[in-house]
């Protein structure tokens, strides 16, 4: 499997990465992430938004699950940390086959649910304030679109 790899000195760098991101994607685009706690997958996820236009405030729907914003094709954030039963149907297919550009935090939690075609993100620590991102795409559409970030 193919992998990309980005470095972000702090979080000015990993904002301006995500909206360079986002200034590529369209609908039905799906962007899992993965990180511990604290690794910044909110804050990648507000500038995705920012490059999709989106004005209100992001953060993390960690109660709600998700959160939809509007911007130049809406933004469907989802958090599923606290979902209890990976199993269970909450029609997140719904929100992958949308109009909308999806980001999920904590995506291995429901992988059996996961389209088969998405970009996952690894994010790791890299020091106080820069990290490392693991771009992992599955999906021809997405090996594209890696080689134009990275």
């Amino acid at each position: 499997m193919q992998q990309f790899e980005i470095i972000s000195a702090n979080e000015e760098e990993t904002v301006q990465f995500a909206e360079n991101l986002a200034a590529r994607l369209t609908s039905g685009d799906v962007i899992a992430l993965e990180g511990d706690l604290g690794a910044g997958k909110t804050a990648f996820t507000k500038g995705i938004a920012s490059g999709l236009g989106v004005t209100r405030n992001v953060n993390s729907p960690t109660f709600t699950i998700i959160k939809e914003y509007r911007g130049r094709i809406p933004l469907y954030h989802m958090d599923v940390y606290r979902v209890s039963n990976a199993e269970e149907d909450l029609g997140f297919e719904e929100y992958f086959e949308g109009e909308g550009v999806t980001v999920i935090e904590w995506a291995h939690l429901i992988k059996d649910q996961l389209p088969e075609d998405l970009l996952v993100i690894y994010i790791f620590r890299n020091g106080d304030t820069s990290r490392r991102f693991v771009l992992e795409p599955h999906g021809e559409r997405y090996v594209s679109l890696c080689k134009e970030i990275v």
